[in-house]
């Protein structure tokens, strides 16, 4: 994921796997970043998942950031994709990826959120306005 958003020309800080729910909302109030990317492999995903976008969502300046979560999110298989998205996405994710859909979804996500954005201001525009 992380080889992936850096191809796609972002900055990525990657927490690294198994971090504590406290740490990445932590983390995402310290950095700030343009979006939160979370990923499962063990099909154990979604509980966690559910839990950690209500913590993100508590704190008032993590209620813009935009959210997604991907990968194998359940061991149930099929039957159990649509629940998953359904409550992940009312817990307050903005996207669920599941693995079976390949990156193509993901990918177009993350190029749509960064066209939406405004540009960078560079650094010193503004200064000495209205002297």
């Amino acid at each position: 994921m992380q080889l992936l958003l850096e191809d796609l020309g972002h900055h990525v800080v990657n927490l690294g796997p198994c971090i504590a729910q406290d740490e990445i909302v932590e983390s995402c109030c310290k950095y700030q970043p343009d979006l939160l990317v979370v990923s499962s492999v063990n099909g154990h995903g979604f509980h966690d998942a559910e839990q950690l976008v209500r913590a993100l969502r508590a704190r008032w300046e993590l209620a813009g950031l935009p959210a997604v979560v991907g990968g194998k999110l359940g061991v149930h298989g099929a039957e159990g994709r649509t629940g998953h998205r359904r409550r992940l996405l009312s817990a307050g994710f903005d996207a669920v990826f599941h693995d079976e859909e390949g990156l193509a979804p993901f990918t177009a996500f993350v190029t749509a959120l960064a066209a939406d954005r405004p540009p960078p201001v560079p650094a010193g525009a503004g200064e000495g306005a209205g002297r």
